[in-house]
């Protein structure tokens, strides 16, 4: 039996699976403090019988990919050995990965851009994440993918669009956001950063997920992406990821039966 984690900004998902399907998962608050998040596995495992565990988590991971370097939404977890931590805990290989990476895996593999060769995920949510899967599989990089961290025209990406940003300058949570006008400028930002992704990336395909994707209006990113991007004759498709809050669960899932 395998475990599966999804740790984001607001959510931790422990799951389990066969290898071949999943079950429902366990959601939890994402606990500020570290050792409350390691808590919450050892509850989760208690007498399991675990043969390999993967899972993804915010921001991008050391090297080894043992730890978080960094991350806006977790930043007691900075530097914590995870990795050792939750193989003490669980007694079984750990295998970590970014958490928007797995998603975009798993979208690639079950959702939205299954069929294409280049899908490119983007994630737009507490913060902004994503990754280039290329046949299946994370592509190779260095330090990891984060999309939410280039530049538009007034600043970074994720300042603009990301679940954060919106609910620190309008004052209230993203979803009670009602204002079309104030959603048809996030579509246009985004649009851009998008616009750059397909430049970067080149791909078939490009998956938007998250929960602020409920708010945005793809059709108006779309058009605001024609408008942008013309050296292209045809731009790439635009689909909404379609696992919903399963994506990072199912891609951690691919990830370890690609890594054992």
């Amino acid at each position: 039996m395998y475990l599966l984690f999804d740790i984001g900004g607001t959510k931790i998902r422990l799951t389990t699976s066969d290898g071949k399907t999943i079950n429902s998962p366990q959601v939890s608050p994402t606990p500020i403090n570290y050792q409350d998040g390691l808590k919450i596995f050892r509850n989760f495992i208690k007498d399991k019988k675990v043969t390999a565990v993967s899972g993804g988590i915010p921001g991008p991971l050391d090297h080894q990919k043992t730890k978080l370097e960094d991350s806006p939404q977790l930043p007691n977890w900075i530097n914590k050995p995870l990795k050792i931590d939750l193989s003490k805990i669980i007694k079984a290989p750990v295998f970590l990965e970014n958490d928007a990476a797995l998603a975009g895996l798993g979208e690639a593999i079950r959702g939205g851009g299954k069929g294409y060769s280049v899908v490119a995920y983007l994630t737009v949510s507490t913060g902004v994440g994503g990754a280039k899967i290329v046949d299946g599989r994370i592509d190779k990089n260095v330090h990891g993918f984060e999309p939410g961290q280039m530049m538009v025209k007034d600043g970074k990406l994720g300042q603009f669009v990301s679940g954060m940003a919106l609910e620190k300058k309008y004052k209230m949570k993203p979803e009670q956001i009602k204002d079309p006008k104030i959603w048809g400028k996030v579509a246009k930002v985004l649009a851009e950063g998008i616009n750059n992704l397909i430049l970067d990336w080149s791909p078939n395909v490009v998956v938007l997920g998250g929960s602020i994707m409920k708010s945005i209006d793809i059709k108006k990113v779309e058009k605001y992406l024609r408008s942008d991007l013309t050296i292209y004759k045809d731009i790439p498709s635009l689909k909404l990821a379609s696992l919903e809050n399963l994506s990072g669960l199912y891609g951690a899932l691919e990830y370890l039966k690609q890594m054992l």
